[in-house]
């Protein structure tokens, strides 16, 4: 069940990311750690950035996160038959500018992936992989690796700005509905 004060797919977002900066301050090992230790701190955050108190970094952060990373799958942590892999699908098409916006095809939607994980993903957005991967696991949304959804999360908020629906309220809010 979504926080009662997501109504729509930028709270969404901003959520999922308020908990990403729980983890990282409180040093907590998944989100579901965060929410349970820090749930002020989130609500707090999560207003922050709705209201524009607060705001992202740039997404060059994580970028240089990733280059200063270790090369392993981001998915399964091997570090054998590695290749780029697009977090976002690179057959996204919300509108004709996806097969050259520099975000959807550039470094900024790229990690590290082995093969298998790769094509295990193919077109998939990130949480329907997760959560098919995670079949036991309720809450598989909040145990991606932070980089992995850092990049996400900032890619993605790009993407459902250029297709308008940011600030669509939505009745049933889940993480799914942040893949297109």
């Amino acid at each position: 069940m979504p926080d009662r004060d997501v109504k729509t797919v930028r709270d969404q977002i901003y959520f999922q990311y308020a908990k990403i900066i729980a983890r990282s301050a409180f040093k907590c090992k998944d989100g579901k750690e965060a929410k349970k230790k820090c749930y002020g701190f989130i609500k707090s955050t999560f207003k922050d950035m709705k209201s524009g108190k607060k705001k992202w970094s740039d997404i060059t952060r994580e970028d240089k996160e990733f280059v200063q990373s270790e090369k392993e799958c981001i998915y399964c942590g091997s570090k054998k038959n590695l290749s780029w892999e697009h977090i976002v699908p690179r057959s996204l098409n919300i509108n004709d500018r996806c097969a050259t916006c520099d975000l959807i095809q550039g470094i900024h939607n790229q990690v590290w992936a082995c093969k298998s994980c790769n094509s295990s993903k193919n077109d998939m957005g990130l949480y329907a992989f997760y959560k098919r991967e995670n079949p036991d696991e309720k809450k598989y949304f909040d145990i991606l690796p932070m980089l992995l959804e850092k990049k996400y999360l900032k890619t993605i908020h790009k993407c459902h700005e250029c297709k308008g629906d940011l600030d669509k309220e939505i009745d049933d809010i889940s993480v799914e509905m942040l893949d297109l």
